[in-house]
């Protein structure tokens, strides 16, 4: 009678490398999810007034608190594609759709969405694309918000007090943490648990998870 155990190599499953490469499937997800932001970013235009204005009466420079909205793209594209210049994609896509739709600050927005999508990609670069915990998709969200407060106060700011250019640039940072950063990872759970993300590990590490059989 043989006692002998099994070996690995039958036994064992191929688990495929990882690549980087982006795959077809990945440029058109990627476009799909970045020009539906666009459009977001397009209608929060008109939304961004009136809130940031009542913000800014009672706190100046708050207002950056509610500008999380304009970097959801970078995170939430880079989540699900999980490829080098996914969030920069992203955030430039995003913004020549709102760009095109007609926007007080013109194609400056492409700039804005340039330097915005290399600070998250600084960030997920530091991880070698490999981690997409949420800390660290809040980290790149933060690097967005940072981005975004930089380039504002120096480039529609840049005549303001001090304390305004700090207030906002720190509320720019909070916001990219809670609406870009938490917020884009609640999106991709959302549509993970709809199926349409199969094709791709974020949708399979938060799709709908199968309940245990009854005893």
């Amino acid at each position: 009678m043989s006692t002998g155990a099994p070996t690995t190599t039958t036994t064992e499953r191929h688990v495929p490398k990882r690549s980087l490469r982006w795959r077809v499937v990945d440029i058109v997800v990627a476009a799909v999810l970045a020009v539906a932001v666009g459009v977001v970013f397009k209608l929060w235009d008109f939304a961004y007034e009136p809130i940031g204005a009542g913000l800014g009466l009672v706190l100046p420079g708050s207002q950056a608190l509610v500008g999380g909205v304009w970097l959801l793209a970078g995170p939430l594209v880079a989540i699900v594609v999980r490829k080098p210049g996914a969030a920069l994609f992203g955030e430039i896509v995003a913004a020549s759709v709102e760009a095109m739709l007609g926007t007080q600050w013109g194609w400056g927005t492409l700039l804005s969405g340039l330097v915005q999508g290399i600070g998250a990609e600084i960030v997920l670069a530091l991880f070698l694309y490999r981690v997409w915990k949420l800390p660290v998709v809040m980290l790149a969200g933060a690097a967005t918000g940072l981005a975004l407060g930089l380039n504002d106060a120096f480039r529609y700011y840049a005549g303001a007090t001090a304390s305004f250019q700090v207030t906002y640039v720190i509320c720019a940072v909070i916001s990219g943490v809670v609406i870009s950063g938490i917020g884009s990872w609640l999106l991709v759970r959302a549509l993970a648990r709809t199926g349409v993300l199969s094709s791709f590990a974020a949708g399979r590490e938060h799709g709908r998870r199968p309940r245990a059989s009854a005893a």
